[in-house]
């Protein structure tokens, strides 16, 4: 009687610790859901949507299996063209991020696919600071646009990086020959960072390889003015941006009088277009990713100060 008493609270014991663990579990496992949130301007060309954007996804989707990854378009008017004429829905950054909260995922990263940290990016570190204040996700990290950090105090050099991936795509240059990547460009302080990215490329000791943009400086007038300067005859058009949309076809490429590639022939240059955008280019499809994998090992955090540098004194 006592041997069959004691085996029944044994198997008793082990079952309810059995149940336990599988609660404990279950819960681990619902408490630790990951996502990776991959947030871009956005498209309305389909074609460049898939070889760019799309691209880049389902890159960080290979690399970081263990995280669902989700995408987020910043450009309400390219969201509502989409629903209207294609009825693709597309998220805002916003309504991504209150899906993923409401879904149970804990730790979110957010990885922007903008140039720079302009307009753009200032619009989703806004709502990203809104969800750290109300605590929302345990982890809720962003990583870099493609041109960030410039190698200062410990930080990655994210210009060189970029010129090296740039590097992948030119064509072979002979003397009288240039390559002139087009920015967006616009009025917000982090544009001079097409001004950086080409004091970048002298220094990286490229020849005849130019940076001019749409909206900002350094300016078509600029450009004409470089390779005048450069002696160049004939220039190849690269738009520096992730997808071949309105910009590069019709601003940089576009057969109007008002259009870059015309601009350039009336100035009495020989020109070409090359309609890829960045996305396509695989050498920057591995930079967003390092970028992730950045934000998830929560390296070169902007609170970060360089350790030769003291600490900032309390003043009260």
């Amino acid at each position: 009687m006592g041997k069959r008493f004691l085996l029944t609270m044994v198997c008793l014991v082990v079952t309810l610790i059995g149940v336990s663990a599988m609660n404990m579990t279950g819960y681990a496992a619902e408490a630790g859901k990951k996502a990776i949130l991959v947030v871009s301007f956005g498209t309305t060309y389909a074609d460049t949507r898939k070889v760019t954007t799309d691209a880049v996804e389902d890159k960080i989707r290979a690399a970081f299996p263990e995280y669902e990854v989700r995408k987020a378009f910043t450009s309400r008017i390219i969201i509502k063209k989409l629903a209207d004429r294609d009825g693709i829905k597309v998220d805002t950054e916003k309504q991504a991020l209150e899906k993923l909260k409401a879904e149970g995922y804990t730790e979110v990263i957010i990885q922007p696919l903008h140039m720079e940290a302009g307009d753009e990016y200032e619009k989703l570190m806004r709502v990203v600071d809104s969800y750290e204040k109300s605590k929302a996700f345990t982890k809720l990290s962003v990583g870099r646009p493609v041109l960030y950090y410039t190698g200062q105090e410990g930080k990655p050099d994210d210009y060189m990086a970029a010129i090296k991936a740039l590097k992948t795509q030119l064509p072979e240059l002979g003397k009288h020959e240039a390559v002139a990547f087009m920015g967006h460009g616009g009025v917000n302080p982090a544009n001079t960072a097409y001004a950086a990215l080409q004091m970048k490329m002298v220094d990286a000791g490229l020849k005849n390889v130019f940076v001019f943009t749409v909206e900002g400086y350094p300016t078509i007038e600029n450009l004409k003015e470089t390779l005048k300067q450069n002696k160049i005859k004939k220039v190849t058009l690269m738009p520096l941006m992730l997808v071949a949309g309105d910009h590069a076809n019709e601003d940089m490429a576009g057969n109007d009088k008002d259009s870059f590639k015309s601009q350039l022939i009336q100035a009495g240059f020989s020109v070409e277009t090359y309609i890829h955008g960045l996305g396509e280019n695989l050498a920057i499809q591995d930079i967003y990713v390092q970028h992730v994998k950045d934000a998830i090992e929560g390296k070169y955090l902007k609170s970060e100060r360089g350790k030769d540098r003291p600490a900032i004194p309390t003043i009260e």
